[in-house]
């Protein structure tokens, strides 16, 4: 998308009224266009190959291909920030989350009756959610070209919706975006080559994420080293996502709470709509989750966990960052490197999108450059070391 530009948006629904409410509706932002409308995914896609969207707003249920199978689908061949935006069902949290599990940004549901008023009230929302998941593409405009996947990979994974402080006057948003600093100090000269103690785990992930991290964890047992994970997720969704990868893993996984205390066999999710920050008592690590504003673009931030592991841990610390759109844990892995810290990206080759390892290496902050199904037996190799 260039700078200043309108964001391009294509809308997919097989309600007629829906694509004419919406094409009026979008038309009154100065900073939104409307590319083309269609009833159906097949029929999108004959009109998306003439001019690409920067944003796709997407029904699910639709004739010839459902929306579901068509977000996976373009996650797997070209990802590009969705916006789903569908008729609340009786199962809504359970759609909400397959979609965002499949690579969705955010998540509308609108009511099936009275759907005119309730998308003319809904428009701020509908407008901040487009131009949040546009910001998305931005930042990942790099990494998202068109490429063959794994077939292992073909369910795509979380992007969470990066609910930004954005000024709606009519016309172009207005972002603020903040560093690590807004949450806490950059590591110092006292910070880095600390005393021995067990080794501690970082792990960060955006789009991708969850079904990598399946594949991560789920080789793992309570001889593993202690793991803190950062994965962009909205909020109530990190718990159930924490208790399904507890069900498949051998190690003890959980959402993490304040003061949890970092332990071998342990990983500890981020909730969502909180950063997560670990610190130091004496040999022993725990966990605090804070409030405060996005970083990065994203609450719980990769940056945040990053860095306090820099601070806390120094050497001590591992830090791995995995597939994901955009650059957040980019400038904490370097703060970790620095620190003495042994650092790992996900390799391109094996990431949904090569955002935020890419940024990671650019910024030189990366040791070494790994593909997905090597990373456990990293982990599992500093479980060695441990009991030596």
């Amino acid at each position: 998308m260039n700078p200043g530009a309108a964001i391009r948006v294509m809308v997919i629904d097989d309600s007629s009224v829906v694509r004419q409410l919406l094409l009026q509706l979008l038309a009154q932002t100065a900073d939104i266009r409307v590319i083309g409308t269609a009833p159906d995914p097949v029929f999108a896609m004959r009109k998306m190959q003439q001019e690409w969207p920067d944003v796709i707003l997407l029904d699910i249920e639709m004739p010839r291909m459902d929306g579901m199978t068509f977000l996976r689908q373009i996650m797997a061949t070209r990802p590009t920030p969705v916006v789903i935006c569908t008729v609340r069902a009786g199962g809504e949290g359970d759609i909400t989350a397959e979609a965002l599990a499949a690579g969705a940004v955010s998540v509308i549901a609108r009511p099936q009756m009275g759907v005119r008023d309730f998308l003319q009230d809904a428009l701020a929302e509908l407008a901040r959610a487009i131009r949040a998941a546009a910001l998305v593409g931005a930042r990942g405009a790099g990494s998202m070209s068109a490429r063959p996947v794994s077939s292992a990979l073909k369910l795509r994974t979380v992007k969470a919706a990066s609910r930004e402080m954005l000024h709606d006057d009519g016309c172009a948003a207005v972002l603020q975006r903040h560093t690590a600093d807004a949450v806490l100090a950059a590591p110092g000269l006292e910070d880095g080559y600390r005393p021995r103690t067990a080794r501690i785990i970082a792990i960060g992930a955006s789009t991708g994420g969850p079904q990598a991290l399946e594949r991560v964890l789920r080789p793992l047992d309570r001889r593993c080293p202690g793991i803190v994970v950062v994965q962009h997720m909205p909020q109530r969704f990190t718990r159930s996502f924490a208790e399904r990868l507890h069900r498949i893993s051998g190690a003890d996984v959980k959402e993490a709470e304040h003061h949890d205390v970092v332990l071998p066999g342990r990983v500890l999710i981020a909730p969502g709509g909180k950063h997560l920050v670990v610190k130091r008592d004496g040999l022993q690590y725990y966990v605090e989750t804070l409030e405060g504003p996005l970083v990065s673009r994203h609450k719980p931030s990769v940056d945040v966990l990053f860095r306090s592991l820099a601070k806390a841990a120094g050497s001590n610390a591992v830090g791995i960052i995995m597939t994901g759109m955009g650059d957040d844990g980019a400038r904490g892995m370097r703060e970790m490197a620095d620190c003495g810290a042994a650092t790992y990206a996900q390799d391109e080759a094996t990431s949904v999108v090569f955002g935020m390892p890419k940024e990671a290496i650019h910024m030189g902050g990366v040791g070494d450059v790994l593909p997905l199904d090597h990373i456990s037996a990293v982990i599992e190799q500093y479980a060695a070391s441990e009991s030596q």
